[in-house]
């Protein structure tokens, strides 16, 4: 049986609530990669609706909503894959951090974090190759390059690459990330 911790308010209480003063809103903490996110999300958003409302209401489907939408939403990942290393938001495992010395635990950190910096080193290394070879190519319906995929892919990995630094030296210079906590290095 669950107990109910929710305090109990009037109706009252809750429309003076709307009249509250708003708190100042603090758009510092977005960094460039959020905001062009939030843009290929609202763009896929877009095709999909467009592709459902063409499909189902007009009964008259447009064959080019479906590509830039999957195209969208692979720029949106990686976008947001990136977001994820600057924040620290990526999954990990720190069950063995509990039972590590604080010391042990920091360079063990660090070490992952070096590693981090490996792999989107080389994966930025092979994106390239890859952008080289089929960057030419032409969408299916729209008369487009697909290399503008690619590039963002790329540009995504890159960024991975410069966030995954830029916590390294922060975890460096903080003596080790906060373990316990997620967000920017762990704090």
């Amino acid at each position: 049986m669950s107990e109910d911790h929710h305090s109990q308010i009037t109706a009252e209480e809750m429309a003076q609530a709307f009249e509250e003063e708003a708190e100042p809103v603090d758009l510092s903490g977005h960094a460039i990669e959020d905001w062009v996110t939030l843009a290929a999300f609202w763009g896929m958003s877009l095709c999909v609706f467009l592709q459902f409302f063409t499909r189902y209401v007009l009964n008259n489907s447009l064959a080019w909503t479906e590509e830039i939408a999957i195209n969208c939403l692979i720029v949106t990942v990686f976008l947001g894959s990136a977001m994820c290393v600057r924040m620290s938001r990526h999954i990990r495992v720190d069950f063995i951090y509990r039972y590590l010395p604080r010391t042990a635990g920091r360079w063990l950190a660090l070490a992952v974090d070096l590693v981090t910096i490996g792999f989107f080193a080389y994966a930025s290394w092979l994106l390239w190759r890859y952008v080289a070879v089929v960057g030419g190519e032409r969408m299916v319906t729209i008369d487009l390059p697909r290399g503008i995929v690619f590039y963002a892919v790329f540009a995504a990995f890159v960024l991975m690459f410069l966030r995954a630094v830029q916590v390294f030296v922060h975890d460096w210079r903080e003596e080790g990330p906060r373990l316990d906590e997620p967000g920017p290095a762990g704090g």
